[in-house]
């Protein structure tokens, strides 16, 4: 009878989540783009529906869809490039896109239409805890090659894990693992203001794995609002937990990325430490990551492990030299290499030989055109590029109001169509670069990604 009633339940829940829904998000949001267009053409065979229902008045689906296609051809029109066969074709992969986006909007449309909020809701549910196997297996697997319960803190194979461990954090969507951190940023919020606290938790705690230090700060200001604005006692309590688990990660389990972001901001504002020099650093330099550390520090650190592994084979020795022998003469044992000596720390190299080739090949052809590449930057890059992107609208006041045209100053596309593969692959022979482009944010990304791996964060 007890095997019947759960049997029973299970079917329930089967019969409560939107099947074809729950596949559709999984494989359309992978990083892949033939998976994307694959779960596309899967879901119009389950669901074969084309009544968009695009209107002026209360339109089914958003107007911006088709507005920003209207855009892309009018800007495309009046450039004068409509002779440029390689741009032609980049106009096209950049409709193509929208199109994706208009039939996938739909998709989700006609989902939330045929099921009532509960089936959505499960559907959702069941997403996220998916989502978080992969995102544990992922770390359990770091676990198993480290030997390493807190891979955080691992400096072995040079810093391969370490304060970057969460960049291997990516969840069911295999893409970047911000990608994961902002997908469990929107699943806490949901969930807490929904009242299922487990699921809340399960989130946040996915959510740290990706270590996001920019998401987990725009997260805890949303929260903070949630806190004092729109929440009951029940929620204040899930917020609090929120934030202390957050606070717990940064000064147990990473400590280094406490020490990154203070580092981070300090370095954004010019703050110089007001810190006594007396007052004890609560991370020590030996576990501090090198891209937070100055050049004199890096020195100190360097000089610090050397020192710590000589004292340690000197105790070695003595603690050898204070032991009786024994009568029975016993193999010897040869002392393992210490992973915290300098030896073991970050390696200068990049990890991505192959695409670092490609475009220090492009910079040695170009490089009377790109200043920014050849020189050396003080601020931060992501500051760099507002300021370009300022300059640009200064100069070119009427492209204000539809922008510079698809793929013609910065994005996913306009990186890509470089053929360089930064964001995906394309055709050679078809690659296409506007000198606005060239000039500005590609100079600039080609300077720190031709750049040691500490140059790549968001800073």
């Amino acid at each position: 009878m007890r095997i019947k009633q759960v049997i029973s339940g299970l079917r329930s829940r089967a019969y409560s989540v939107d099947w074809t829904l729950l596949a559709f998000l999984i494989l359309f949001l992978n990083v892949k783009l033939v998976v994307k267009v694959a779960a596309l053409v899967l879901v119009f065979i389950l669901r074969p529906n084309f009544k968009l229902g695009f209107a002026i008045r209360n339109s089914r689906l958003p107007l911006f869809y088709l507005l920003v296609i209207g855009i892309a051809v009018f800007n495309w029109v009046i450039s004068g490039m409509m002779g440029n066969f390689n741009y032609g074709l980049v106009l096209a992969t950049g409709l193509f896109f929208w199109i994706l986006c208009i039939l996938a909007v739909h998709q989700i449309k006609l989902s939330v239409e045929k099921n009532d909020p509960a089936t959505i809701h499960q559907t959702i549910v069941l997403f996220f805890i998916l989502n978080a196997l992969v995102s544990l297996f992922a770390y359990v697997a770091i676990v198993a090659e480290t030997e390493a319960i807190n891979a955080y803190r691992y400096q072995g194979n040079y810093q391969q894990y370490f304060i970057g461990t969460g960049d291997y954090i990516k969840g069911i969507s295999f893409d970047t693992s911000t990608t994961n951190a902002i997908l469990n940023a929107f699943g806490v919020i949901y969930f807490l203001l929904k009242g299922k606290n487990i699921m809340t938790v399960l989130c946040m705690a996915v959510l740290l794995l990706t270590s996001s230090n920019i998401t987990n700060l725009m997260l805890c200001g949303i929260l903070v609002f949630l806190f004092f604005f729109q929440s009951n006692r029940t929620q204040k309590s899930m917020i609090i937990i929120c934030i202390v688990m957050f606070a717990t990660f940064l000064t147990k389990i990473s400590p280094q990325n406490n020490d990154y972001v203070v580092n981070g901001y300090r370095e954004i504002f010019n703050i110089q430490s007001r810190v006594k020099k007396a007052i004890a650093v609560s991370v020590p330099i030996t576990q501090r990551p090198d891209c937070s550390l100055t050049e004199d520090e890096k020195k100190q650190k360097i000089a610090q492990l050397y020192l710590d592994s000589i004292a340690t084979v000197s105790l070695e020795e003595k603690k050898k030299k204070s032991i009786v022998q024994p009568a029975v003469k016993e193999k010897p044992e040869i002392p393992g290499d210490n992973i915290h000596t300098a030896m073991f720390q970050y390696r200068r190299d990049t990890n991505d030989a192959e695409r670092i080739r490609i475009l220090s090949q492009f910079l040695k052809t170009h490089n009377t055109e790109m200043p920014i590449s050849t020189g050396k930057l003080i601020q931060p890059g992501k500051l760099i590029a507002l300021q370009q992107t300022a300059r640009f609208f200064m100069q070119e006041p009427a492209k204000l109001l539809t922008g510079t045209g698809i793929g013609n100053f910065s994005s996913k596309l306009a990186f890509r169509v470089t053929s360089m593969k930064i964001t995906g692959g394309y055709p050679e022979r078809f690659s296409y670069i506007n000198n606005d482009f060239k000039l500005n944010h590609l100079d600039l990304y080609l300077f720190y990604f031709t750049n040691k791996d500490n140059f790549h964060s968001i800073l």
